[in-house]
């Protein structure tokens, strides 16, 4: 009798743990982006249904680092409300994805480019999705933000909109528009185009617009590169009332502080490699810190590098694989980034993210890359509570959960036994 009531004391305290254990599983899988390590590069959940193709489309809430939206190869936007330990599909479609934006100045807008479809709308931080009157049959790289216009450039020119809903072209509408960038946010609003260079021997052209789109007029830099592949206007400085403006072309990447009357190199000899920059993020209100992300162009030059010198010095965030075709970065002092990687050998497509405070990078907790998300499978309306556990690093927790379990059930049976024989 008294080894029974010592049994079943014990078999009530390790429920009470194993209960204790799974409610800190559990919690651990739905709060990942906020326990991240500092500066440790942590392998995310990949995305469902992303076959072998790169990932282009990626983006992150401004305003929680953990609201994640992305686009895959079937065409189909997925958002992460927990920094992309799941994923729920919230629009399917069949054109690919080509870029996601939120908007810096109105909450809860997103904006979603497809290739020869148009675009997509939401306005309740990537939950629902519309298509807006205008874009149809465009094919659409890229978007800018004003306070009082956003635009988008495709594959006939520069389109604008007061709210994202209705679109009209802006001009251009010979050029294939790849890079756009507001320099002035306020009236009159000015915008700088990039494209590819209109001969293979002739200068690489930029276009400014001073009126928001009304016109538009060239000038050649004198920039290395036949395509400009990204454009990126940062914070208006202390002192001063011109943005910097950073140009990425497929290779280099350049800097202008004066409306691009000039520009300096930061790329090749001792700063960054000469290759192709598809990405270009600033961090918060730093008109001198910001990100600069390549592929590499085929090549093993692609990476990810930070400057908190305006380009004077860069450092390393030593992605754990070199191409990076997609970034995103959260509006913070110590941002959470997100980034997409691909394998041009396998046709791996990869998902990572990391706090950035500034230290030294860390690889991965676990060793080799995720598995290709082309071999993972998952049902359309999101994912399982139990597939993101075993998705989740902290599965040890859920493993030791398991074994305490166990115990408990051991000792229930040895209970039930002293009591009929």
């Amino acid at each position: 009798m008294i080894i029974g009531r010592l049994v079943s004391l014990l078999g009530q305290r390790l429920a009470a743990t194993a209960v204790a254990l799974w409610v800190i599983a559990i919690a651990t899988v739905t709060a990942v982006a906020d326990a991240l390590p500092d500066s440790t590069w942590v392998a995310i959940k990949p995305l469902p249904h992303q076959a072998r193709s790169a990932v282009f489309a990626l983006a992150v809430d401004p305003a929680n680092n953990q609201s994640v939206v992305a686009g895959n190869s079937e065409g189909s936007l997925l958002r992460s409300s927990t920094g992309g330990t799941g994923w729920t599909v919230v629009h399917t479609g069949k054109a690919t994805l080509t870029t996601i934006a939120y908007s810096p100045y109105t909450s809860g807008l997103v904006l979603a480019g497809t290739r020869g479809s148009g675009a997509l709308l939401s306005r309740d931080g990537g939950g629902s999705w519309s298509s807006p009157q205008g874009l149809e049959g465009r094919t659409v790289r890229v978007f800018a933000f004003a306070l009082t216009v956003m635009a988008a450039g495709t594959d006939r020119g520069v389109y604008v909109s007061p709210d994202g809903a209705g679109w009209s072209p802006a001009g251009l509408s010979d050029r294939s528009i790849n890079a756009l960038a507001v320099e002035a946010i306020h009236a009159p609003v000015r915008l700088v185009a990039g494209s590819d260079s209109q001969a293979s021997t002739g200068p690489l052209s930029l276009y400014q617009s001073v009126d928001g789109g009304g016109s538009w007029t060239t000038f050649n830099p004198p920039i290395s590169g036949s395509i400009v592949v990204r454009l990126a206007a940062g914070p208006l400085p202390p002192a001063g009332n011109v943005r910097p403006l950073i140009v990425g072309t497929n290779t280099g990447l350049f800097q202008s502080s004066d409306n691009g009357s000039t520009f300096t190199p930061l790329s090749g000899g001792a700063l960054l490699p000469t290759t192709d920059y598809t990405q270009v993020s600033f961090i918060t209100d730093h008109f001198d810190h910001f990100y600069g992300a390549s592929d590499g162009g085929g090549s093993k030059s692609g990476g990810l590098w930070r400057t908190n010198d305006g380009g004077q010095s860069f450092a390393s965030l030593r992605p754990p694989e070199a191409s990076v075709t997609a970034l995103a970065a959260s509006n913070e002092e110590q941002p959470t980034l997100y980034i997409a990687t691909f394998q041009p050998s396998t046709h791996v497509a990869s998902l990572w993210t990391i706090h950035d405070t500034g230290g030294t990078p860390q690889g991965p907790a676990a060793n080799g890359s995720p598995v290709a998300s082309g071999t993972r499978t998952a049902h359309s309306g999101g994912d399982s509570i139990l597939s993101q556990i075993l998705a989740a690093p902290q599965l040890p927790y859920v493993g030791l959960g398991l074994g305490a379990l166990a115990v408990v059930l051991t000792a229930v049976v040895a209970h039930l036994r002293g009591r009929y024989r």
